[in-house]
Formats: structure tokens, sequence, C-alpha cells
């Protein structure tokens, strides 16, 4: 049977997935998102992942905002979002969803795999079950389900989906193997069938959960080292020097990754009666470090200018350095909560459209920054912008002994600026 793959989802995961599986297999990318599906037909991606030339090689791809050009599809790839609802609680409302959708299509020897992080189990124990229900067909039997979780990091050009190992899982020995040499054909890198797909899943939730702790003993180290008045990257340096050490940075920690999927281990594990103590400690650190931020930049600038009407400037709206993605940007947080404290607040981010951006949230990008105007400039994104433009041009925005906070330590250290 000739293969036909239905991608669902065509963010930063699904559109290079479509991407790849174009130059080999029929794909039909399907998005709620009618403007987007259009622009990509047009061979445009406003995320800027993917230039006109691979939509050429991708000859294979065609996009879609109506749910019913899935239909013809055997293989169908779920790529939708797994947010955290209030109290930290996972939210599965895209990935039901996406699995209702594809119901009304799934036919005998059809197979479903999903890329969205979840947390162990969600494959066969949520998904499955919903398809059987909807479709009237029976798992393991008349379709199949599998997990290959999703290593994309936007923007970067180097570690794209061709060059980073995709670990591949199925819901019995023969769909795990199709599974994996269906990844094969676009993955460079190479695949690692793991041993079902409950060991993919957690797999994929502790990669980032197993960041979030190293960067949170980072920050804690911060705070230690802020009240010795020792210079944490310093220390850093000299400890690096140790052919074992792991060299993180302290930050704050956001995104859709990092600051969401150790929720998803600790629901489950918590569900299954036990409370995790490290995953959990090392949340909360990495939450309230945007706190110390902020009692560090105010503390600092009211030692210079001894007024209560602070001006700041926060340059850096997304998530991580070079990308446009600004969900669960603690740099929002951070200015939310300085506007709270009723001092003004300007912010910048060249890569985020903001028109588009102004129309969808309270907080306002500025167009214009006032030459002369901030007490203190916050720097929490490390974008190549920044650096190009150098410390020099930026510091013309400040009124005279202003101060650089670098948060991302993306300049020489220099006297009167404050550093993680």
């Amino acid at each position: 049977m000739k293969t036909s793959i239905g991608i669902i989802g065509l963010g930063y995961v699904g559109l290079p997935l479509a991407i790849e599986f174009g130059k080999f297999f029929d794909v039909i990318g399907y998005d709620i998102n009618k403007k987007r599906s259009n622009e990509l037909n047009n061979k445009i991606d406003k995320n800027k992942d993917i230039l006109r030339k691979d939509f050429i090689e991708s000859s294979k791809s065609i996009f879609t905002s109506t749910i019913n050009d899935l239909k013809l599809c055997n293989i169908y790839i779920i790529t939708v979002p797994t947010p955290i609802k209030n109290k930290n609680i996972p939210d599965l409302k895209y990935i039901k969803q996406a699995c209702n959708d594809i119901s009304q299509f799934v036919k005998k020897n059809d197979v479903i795999i999903l890329e969205s992080t979840v947390y162990p189990g969600t494959t066969e124990e949520i998904c499955a079950p919903l398809i059987e229900k909807k479709s009237k067909l029976k798992f393991n039997k008349d379709f199949f389900m599998g997990y290959s979780p999703e290593r994309i990091n936007p923007n970067d050009k180097i570690n794209n989906i061709r060059n980073i190992i995709k670990v591949t899982s199925g819901s019995n020995n023969k769909t795990a193997l199709l599974i994996d040499n269906l990844y094969k054909k676009i993955i460079k890198a190479g695949t690692y069938k793991a041993n079902n797909i409950k060991v993919a899943e957690a797999a994929k939730v502790i990669e980032n959960s197993q960041r979030d702790i190293n960067i949170a003993f980072m920050n804690e180290l911060c705070l230690i080292f802020d009240k010795l008045n020792i210079d944490t990257h310093d220390v850093l340096k000299a400890a690096s020097t140790k052919w074992n050490f792991i060299n993180f940075k302290p930050g704050i920690v956001g995104g859709h990754c990092i600051g969401v999927d150790p929720y998803y281990l600790t629901y489950k594990s918590k569900e299954r009666g036990y409370t995790p103590k490290i995953i959990t400690s090392g949340r909360k650190i990495n939450d309230n470090f945007v706190y110390y931020i902020i009692q560090k930049s105010i503390s600092e600038t009211k030692k210079v200018f001894k007024i209560n009407k602070l001006k700041f400037l926060v340059l850096g709206l997304t998530f991580k350095e070079n990308c446009l993605d600004y969900r669960n940007s603690q740099s929002l947080r951070l200015i939310k909560l300085l506007k709270n404290k009723k001092f003004t607040v300007d912010c910048f981010d060249p890569l985020i459209d903001a028109n588009k951006f102004n129309k969808n949230n309270i907080i306002k990008l500025s167009n214009n920054i006032k030459n002369n105007w901030y007490h203190c400039i916050i720097i929490t994104v490390a974008h190549n912008y920044f650096k190009n433009l150098g410390e020099n041009k930026i510091r013309k925005f400040l009124v005279k002994d202003g101060i650089i906070f670098d948060v991302k330590n993306i300049f020489p250290k220099k006297k009167g600026n404050i550093y993680l």
C-alpha cells in the first residue's frame, strides 16, 4: 500500500516533519489556522524555520486547514501543543481533539504516532481508547500506535530535524519496526528504537526535566554566591576545568518545554502516589528566579538613583535567543511584575511583530525606544541582534550613570553593570 502521511499541527515540530517526509512520501499537513496553511502553500513560513528552497525540495507536501483532506492518509502524526492549566495540571485538550478528529478517518491497519510531549501512558491509556470509541476499531488489532518524541530546537540551523537522533516506538513489534524504518528515511543521525511506548514517553519528559534541574542548581548557586559576593560565572569557569563538570548557566527558564514538561512527569507520579522532591524543588527555584532578577535590578538601580519613579527597558521577550516563540516567556512575567510595582517599563524584541503582538497582549512592545531615558536596561534574551548592536549603542538609551543588567552575560564585564 502506498504510504500517505497526515501531520496534525504545523508549528515548530509539525512543519519540519512535513517538509522532510514530503521529499519521499505524499504528505498532507493539517493546521486549524487557515492563514497558516495558505502561507505554507505559498512557501512562506512566518516562524522562519523553513526556507523557500526547502518547500521546493518537499514536492510531495501540501497543506490544508480542512480536516477532511486527511481521510486518504494511512499514517497520522500528531504534533500539537501540550501546555499546562492552572495549578500546573497537564492540558491534553489539543491531543484529545486531534485524536477525535482523525478517528473519523482511521481505517484498518492505519498507524497513529504521537510526537507531542506527554506523561508516560498517554498514548495507550488516553489516546487509544478515544480513537477506539469513535472509530469503532480495535487498538492493536485494527489500528496501531507509536510514540516518537520531538527534539526540535527552534531556529537552530545546526541541530535540525535531520541531525538529531530520533527515538521511536510502537504498540507491537511490527509497528515499532515500521515506525523506526519510516523515520530512518528522513533522519541522517539515525534512530533509537525504544523497548515500548512508555519508555519513549518517559525518555522525552526526563530530557527537559534534567535540564530544568541542572539550571535550577545553577540558579541556586547564583543566589548563594550573590550573598557571598562571589562572581557565579567566574566560579563556573574554574569548575569547568574538571573533565566531568557539566557547565550549565543560570538564568530564567520559560518556553513550552523546559518550563512545562517537568509538570507532566510530576502529575503522573503524584497520581501513582509519589510526590517528586528534586523535580518540584527545581521547578520552584526556576519559577521564582525572576523575583531575584527584579529585586537585584531595583536595589542596584536605587543605589545610583535615589528616586522611586524608575524607568526600565527590557530587551528580549521570546523564551530563548534568536527565536520568535514567546510562549511561557519569563520576560513577560518580569515586565508584569515590574509594572505592578508602579515602575515605567518599556520592552523591545526585534524578532517579534510588534503590531501583531500588541493586538493580542496587555503588555505592549515599544516601536520607539527613547535615548537617554531609562535608569536600567535588563537584557533577558541573548539575541544576536543585541550582540551585534553592541553595548555602547544600547547604553545610549540610558540616562547618565544608568545600569545595564546583562542577565545572559552577552557583553564583557564592565564596572557599573549587573550580571548573574
